[in-house]
């Protein structure tokens, strides 16, 4: 079955029904079939498939007890090869985010078939690296961990064929996520030889910058592979080829994969899934590792990389380049020839027939002789400017040439079949006749066929003539106008050229609308959105007459030198005539807003609570009351008190000096250079992500109001809590020792381990002080209803009794609305400091103590801040000379979120602190 559905993914893998219902099934078939004497070959290939464990030396598994080496294998090879030493060719499998090492099995299984065929002439031997599942994408603390032990894992692979005849002298890796990552971070390690790898493939990994900066030792991580690779680029030979996964790939953006163009590392390759010949689909980020065309084209490559002489892969660079531009850029739908021959012969019993039209259809079926149709260029270059041909019989056999001074037929003729390309339906060529002003015949083959039909096509054109500039329409339009083209000729080939895109932020609808006169047969059209500044082509194929909309939008924008525009080519049909609409997608801009900058969306929720929390406080030093969260936040909350800043200092530190300053004051790099450096520039987005942001903020502080009564009234179920604290400044006994012992958790085990009890313990005093509220509420109804009874006490003792009760009902409304607030921000700082968390407790069987921890600092600030705040009442802060102050603070930081934490979310729980401490200081000043 087709792997890949049509889609470039497994889809029922996604669906926990397999695993249930599905396996179970097959099991019991698997016992009877088995018993019965069923054996087919599926079956085997599902229960004869074995990971063999490499045993490590004791010092390395030691060192590393959470991860393995193993070798893969299936059926006879696995059970050759549970004794050592090996004969193949080492492959070293590196999984990603989460990944596991059984992954490998893709890819494995289609390179067994491939050596099958080939009767084991060339093997690979497959090795994976068990990494226990980390989650590396969050967690960068164990990134050069990992990088150590595959460097000790290659030399492990490598000393298992020794005294072999053919012994390897270095591996092929391929890295999935940020497995590939780990691979070209080796090359960093000090006593790591370079030659020890031959290729590098990595399958979706963020090259460029992490999907979600969440700790420094992730950017740390980054900084220091990607300088290595800039700096030392006339030193690195390695060959290297990334390929994206596409708009299908929600977890890692494809231009985040794409490796930096540097004028001296020109062994580097990055291509999107979509743009792979013979894939032509975009995957998922998980699916990348299975798709099966994709998996396919990566081991035919492999196959042609090895060099005979040595049976491993070739140390040639220019052969591994070739190769790799052959499968994965632009296949001529021919086998790879290292050295191809430009010459053919032209010879045998073949009829020759001339062709003097400027356009040609020739239709092969039970063809019994071969014949040679030959075109003479010579009229046709006064008239056209190129010649066009394309072929429905999709073989890797020869099928054009160019003749040099022929009549009628030409013995030898130049073999022109490498600058075709192969498309899914069709291998076509084009060229241009002033390009090749030798010639005087072109030659079309048409092979002797026997049941099978095909069509060959050629026509001769003025590139003018099938080249139709159509400008998108503007951003704003919101789709309400369109732009269109109408092909009335009957060509073959268009080029659409679209002028006005070349933004990330640009997203729009192309449809297409073919209709056709006099049709019988089915007609099968291609549309190939091509970006010619870089590989991330796309491919549409429909069958007309029809209706086919396709997406316009890119990965990476066009560089400001590149002058040349994206084209989408039509192979159309001769009989039909299409119309090709135009305009823009909102609802595709913003996912492309979505796409490179959601990331950020953490960091202006933050700055937006951070603006209400000051209005708040301010509220509180001006009138003595702390207004309502939601009020606060309609009012503080606006992009005007924050962006303006940020464009500002962007402004300013175009300037020399105002740099120089920057940088004796030793601030970090502002978040909004980076993101232009990256190409990811859109107008208004800081507005958009505000909004979104506030908005969020807004609907998380009614959530945590919300939790807060609900988990209050189960209290008052459970039981009946004391009266309102009569003495707001008091302090418990007991706080100085739990402060202690959250510090010595936070020092001996997960710094996030320690911030998350000290939020729960937060959330505790925040429910018991909304329940003895509640209690009070209750108490006060009741006392009013006795004291209307009793008419004997006096008027004024009455009245002064009442107005007591209201106050003490105020001021503990007060602390909850601002209570409330200070959780918003706690859930941010925990939801930030939970990927650490998560690794701790996965690997709490090998580390009882996280190393390095990224949350330790602001643990040990954080704990005694909320065991203070925990029992802090606004009453109690009215009168501090610090309260003003404290007020201010929030917009300065507010600001500081959004111009150093949108990029680097590690950085926002340090601007959250700084307010809450403030806060907890108006206690003693």
């Amino acid at each position: 079955p087709n792997l890949n559905s049509g889609n470039g993914i497994l889809p029922f893998v996604y669906n926990y029904h397999f695993f249930f219902v599905v396996l179970p099934v097959f099991s019991i078939f698997i016992n009877y079939s088995t018993s019965s004497g069923m054996h087919s070959y599926f079956f085997k290939c599902m229960l004869s498939h074995y990971r063999i464990k490499i045993q490590l030396p004791k010092k390395l598994a030691k060192r590393y007890p959470a991860y393995e080496l193993y070798l893969y294998g299936e059926g006879s090879y696995a059970e050759e090869h549970k004794i050592l030493p090996l004969t193949g060719i080492p492959v070293l499998f590196l999984p990603g985010n989460a990944g596991s090492y059984k992954q490998v099995r893709s890819v494995g299984s289609i390179a067994l078939r491939k050596a099958e065929d080939i009767d084991f002439k060339y093997h690979f031997d497959f090795f994976s690296v068990n990494f226990n599942e980390e989650l590396v994408a969050l967690y960068g603390g164990s990134l050069q961990k990992q990088t150590k032990f595959v460097h000790e894992c290659i030399k492990t692979i490598l000393k298992l064929y020794k005294g072999q005849e053919f012994a390897p002298k270095s591996v092929a890796i391929i890295g999935h996520s940020m497995g590939g990552l780990v691979a070209r971070a080796l090359l960093t390690l000090k006593n790591f030889k370079q030659d020890l790898i031959n290729l590098l493939i990595t399958q979706a990994t963020p090259h460029v910058a992490p999907v979600l900066p969440l700790d420094r030792f992730i950017t740390d991580f980054y900084m220091t592979v990607n300088n290595y690779w800039i700096l030392n680029a006339r030193h690195i030979n390695l060959t290297t080829l990334s390929v994206a996964g596409g708009f299908r790939d929600y977890q890692v953006r494809s231009g985040l994969t794409f490796l930096p163009k540097l004028s001296h590392h020109t062994s580097a390759l990055s291509v999107v899934s979509s743009a792979v010949p013979k894939t032509w689909v975009s995957t998922d980020h998980l699916s990348i590792v299975w798709c099966k065309q994709l998996q396919l084209t990566t081991i035919r490559a492999f196959f042609d990389l090895i060099d005979a002489d040595t049976k491993q892969i070739t140390q040639n660079p220019k052969k591994k380049l070739s190769v790799l531009n052959h499968h994965f850029i632009r296949h001529p739908a021919k086998h790879f020839e290292e050295n191809p021959a430009i010459i053919s012969d032209l010879t045998g019993t073949s009829m020759w027939v001339p062709v003097k039209v400027s356009k040609w259809t020739y239709v092969a079926y039970n063809e019994s002789d071969k014949i040679y149709f030959t075109f003479p260029l010579a009229n046709h270059r006064k008239i056209y400017t190129h010649v066009y041909c394309q072929s429905t019989m999709l073989d890797t056999s020869s099928w054009i040439f160019g003749c040099i001074n022929s009549t009628s037929m030409c013995r030898q003729g130049i073999d022109l079949k490498w600058k075709a390309e192969l498309l899914p339906t069709i291998k076509s060529l084009t060229l241009r006749l002033q390009d090749y002003p030798s010639l005087s015949h072109l030659v079309v083959y048409v092979p002797s066929v026997h049941g099978s039909k095909f069509v060959v096509d050629c026509e001769f054109f003025k590139k003018e003539t099938r080249t139709i500039q159509l400008p998108v329409t503007h951003l704003f339009s919101f789709g309400l106008s369109s732009r269109k083209v109408l092909l009335n000729t009957s060509g073959l080939f268009y080029n659409i050229e679209l002028l006005n895109f070349g933004q990330i932020y640009q997203a729009f609808k192309i449809n297409v609308v073919s209709k056709c006169s006099g049709v019988k047969e089915e007609i099968t059209s291609i549309y190939k959105l091509h970006i010619p500044w870089s590989y991330e082509d796309s491919l549409t194929i429909a069958q007309v007459p029809s209706s086919t909309e396709i997406s316009l939008k890119l990965h990476i924008a066009q560089p400001e030198n590149e002058s040349q525009v994206a084209l989408l080519k039509m192979y159309t049909s001769s009989d039909c005539q299409y119309e090709v609409t135009v305009k823009t997608s909102f609802s595709q801009i913003l996912g492309q807003v979505v796409r490179f900058h959601g990331g950020a969306l953490p960091a202006y929720v933050t700055s937006s609570i951070l603006l209400a929390y000051g209005g708040q406080l301010y509220s509180l030093f001006s009138t003595g009351h702390c207004l309502e969260y939601a009020t606060m936040l309609d009012k503080q909350a606006k992009p005007y008190k924050v962006d303006p800043f940020v464009l500002m200092i962007k402004f300013l530190l175009g300037y020399k000096w105002f740099k120089e300053l920057w940088d004796v004051l030793l601030l970090p790099e502002l978040d909004a250079i980076v993101l232009t450096s990256q190409s990811m520039c859109f107008p208004l987005v800081s507005l958009v992500l505000f909004l979104f942001g506030t908005c969020t903020a807004y609907w998380g502080g009614l959530l945590s109001s919300t939790s807060v009564r609900l988990l209050s009234s189960l209290w008052l179920a459970l039981k009946r809590p004391p009266e309102l604290p009569k003495d707001t400044k008091m302090i418990s006994l007991d706080l100085p020792f739990l402060t202690t012992v959250l510090i010595i958790v936070s020092w001996t085990t997960c710094g996030a381990f320690a911030i998350l009890l000290t939020y729960l313990y937060y959330v505790f005093k925040i429910v018991h002080l909304q329940a003895s509220l509640a209690t009070f509420k209750n108490s006060q109804t009741v006392n009013l209803k006795h004291s209307r009874r009793n008419e004997k006490k006096s008027n004024h003792h009455k009245d002064s009794t009442v107005h007591y009760l209201h106050l003490s009902a105020n001021d503990a409304e007060d602390s909850l609305r601002m209570h409330n607030t200070v959780i918003n921000l706690l859930t941010w700082i925990v939801l930030l400091s939970m990927p650490s968390l998560i690794y701790w407790l996965k690997n709490l069987r090998y580390y009882f103590k996280l190393s390095p921890d990224p949350c330790k600092p602001l643990a040990f600030i954080l704990i005694p801040t909320m065991a203070i705040l925990g029992n802090t009442h606004t009453v109690s802060i009215k009168s501090s000379k610090l309260l003003k102050t404290t007020s201010q603070f929030p917009l300065p930081l507010a600001v500081g979120v959004i111009a150093f934490g949108s990029a680097h979310l590690y950085r926002v729980p340090c601007f959250v602190f700084i307010p809450l401490l403030l806060h907890a200081l108006c206690n003693f000043m």
